[in-house]
């Protein structure tokens, strides 16, 4: 999510800057990537204040009973203009929200919706109730003004059927977790897409501030398995294949696991770690170098902890 370091230098920067106020607005372009299905990119980057926290990508899908969101942004102020941009779009109010999991970056955005319209599984709904206040603590420290007016809607709508029917269009429901304890991955039966949430990364390194690698591996052979046409990462450009992202980022997760376990038990310390060389075949993923780092602080404690016991614990 969001280091202190980074933290404490966004909090500075925001303290020296004059205040944007209402200068301040998100560009929101739509992608056509189907019938009636849209994708809005978000930024191949870490959150910061130049990109308002918008990294990462929603899907946009018309239905008779007016547009589906899935995911939300990160602010009440991104969350209007996709009510603006979907009105556009389909000349109808939205008429559900998806939210695939607990990151802010998806999930804040829900602020600009009626509660009765927001829905999740209900590990995610626990999950929000329980920690939402601490991830805006942390979201308004780094963004600043981006935030302002932003408070996350806990979802009313509980995600507890194989399918849901919006407007006479089908999605089939995928809980699912490894990125998080509850994600929520989605196909539209109409393209054959499936919107999978930050389960799939592509050309993007992966973030794991949640994760468990091994649940994670599962959930991506379930996905690999459902017949899909295409695919809507939770960040990174569309795949117009099946499984092309979602084999990319079980790549990145199996060189993760086997690197961090190795690093330990050569005895690399924390920042040595974090400064080994990447495999060239990711050169093409964002953000690599920054994930790497960050996946160093997420799981070398427990690593040394397992594969270095002490003596007297064996």
């Amino acid at each position: 999510m969001i280091d202190r370091r980074t933290l404490i230098a966004a909090a500075g920067a925001a303290l020296a800057a004059p205040v944007l106020g209402q200068a301040l607005a998100y560009h929101l372009t739509p992608h056509m990537v189907g019938d009636g299905l849209w994708l809005i990119r978000g930024a191949d980057a870490p959150i910061a204040r130049d990109n308002g926290g918008a990294i990462a990508n929603i899907a946009l899908i018309a239905t008779d009973a007016g547009p589906v969101l899935i995911d939300a942004g990160p602010s009440l102020r991104y969350g209007e203009a996709l009510q603006a941009l979907a009105k556009t779009l389909t000349g109808k109010p939205v008429a559900r929200v998806y939210l695939t999991h607990l990151h802010p970056d998806h999930s804040y955005g829900d602020a600009a919706f009626a509660p009765a319209i927001v829905a999740a599984t209900p590990g995610l709904i626990a999950t929000l109730t329980r920690d939402g206040p601490g991830f805006a603590d942390g979201m308004y420290r780094l963004l600043g003004d981006w935030m302002r007016g932003t408070e996350l809607r806990i979802p009313a709508h509980v995600v507890s059927s194989p399918q849901e029917v919006v407007g006479g269009r089908t999605f089939r429901m995928l809980p699912l977790s490894g990125h998080s304890a509850d994600d929520l991955a989605i196909l539209d039966e109409a393209t054959g897409t499936l919107v999978a949430g930050d389960l799939v990364f592509h050309d993007r390194a992966p973030s794991t501030p949640h994760a468990d690698l091994s649940t994670w591996r599962r959930s991506l052979d379930t996905l690999k398995g459902l017949g899909h046409r295409a695919l809507i990462p939770g960040h990174g450009p569309f795949d117009p294949t099946p499984n092309a992202a979602i084999d990319q980022t079980r790549d990145w997760i199996d060189w993760l696991d086997a690197a961090l376990r190795r690093a330990v038990t050569d005895g690399l310390d924390m920042v040595e770690a974090g400064d080994l060389p990447i495999p060239p075949r990711f050169a093409t993923l964002a953000a690599a170098r920054y994930e790497l780092q960050r996946s160093v602080a997420h799981f070398y404690p427990t690593l040394e902890r397992t594969l270095l016991p002490r003596v007297d614990a064996r």
